[in-house]
């Protein structure tokens, strides 16, 4: 047994997880440099060329700047789906440890909608999404879309914000649900350590686990690219009675 830099428990050789009852507050280490990082030139074609690749994006109104890993996007698309799809698009090159989408949504007037039938539109396709309870409810204005009420799960939250972002006539999302504590809080880190242990493409880096009152779940540590910190971000979410998550992961580019 080894004991870890936080001070916060042991782990076992050959492990890479640490798991800590309560939270730690320190300040977090700047990455270290990375001799086979990309040139910020070099990035900056590169996700250019992977929004280029892929048949959903239309690139020519599209800006990419790049500068230490960090990417941002310009421009503007047709949809918010869209603006969706290119930052996803981004985040996958290898490199990339940040995405700010600066993208705005210029709606076609086909898509324009009033508030009342915006509205309509967005409850019945949330109505035909059964991973979405009866608890939420909508409001619009100018193609801004509030989502309020409950629910239990956060992929409950996600599916409503999914569903409503395929929405023709939805400019943007405030997402407003709150998450109910659900009983199994306490028992949240080792659950979420136990997943990450059994995720594959977590298996080279170095996580910890935290919890604190209320549901409230610490992610900190390194990982190799930004799947690898959805597939942790995801993990956590998934374990019951955590209400929110507070991202420290780094993400660091490695040969």
């Amino acid at each position: 047994m080894t004991k870890d830099l936080h001070g916060c428990g042991a782990r076992r050789a050959g492990h890479n997880l640490v798991t800590c009852k309560k939270p730690v507050i320190t300040g977090m280490p700047a990455p270290e440099g990375n001799e086979a990082a990309l040139s910020d030139d070099d990035l900056r074609r590169h996700v250019a060329a992977e929004l280029l690749w892929d048949p959903q994006v239309d690139s020519e109104a599209i800006e990419v700047l790049a500068a230490d890993g960090a990417v941002m996007l310009r421009g503007t698309v047709a949809s918010l789906r869209l603006k969706r799809v290119v930052g996803r698009a981004a985040a996958r090159v290898r490199g990339v440890t940040w995405v700010a989408n600066e993208l705005r949504v210029q709606l076609s007037d086909a898509d324009r909608r009033d508030d009342e039938d915006l509205r309509g539109d967005v409850l019945e396709a949330l109505m035909l999404d059964v991973s979405v309870p009866m608890t939420i409810d909508v409001k619009a204005r100018d193609g801004l879309i509030t989502l309020t009420g409950t629910v239990q799960w956060h992929y409950q939250r996600e599916a409503a914000e999914s569903r409503t972002t395929d929405v023709p006539g939805v400019a943007g999302i405030d997402n407003a649900i709150v998450l109910v504590q659900a009983p199994g809080a306490d028992e949240a880190a080792d659950a979420i350590s136990g997943a990450l242990r059994r995720d594959a493409v977590l298996a080279t880096d170095v996580l910890s686990v935290e919890t604190s009152s209320g549901g409230l779940v610490i992610l900190s540590g390194t990982v190799s690219s930004w799947a690898a910190h959805d597939h942790a971000v995801t993990a956590a979410w998934s374990a019951p009675g955590v209400t929110q998550v507070d991202d420290r992961i780094r993400v660091e580019s490695r040969p």
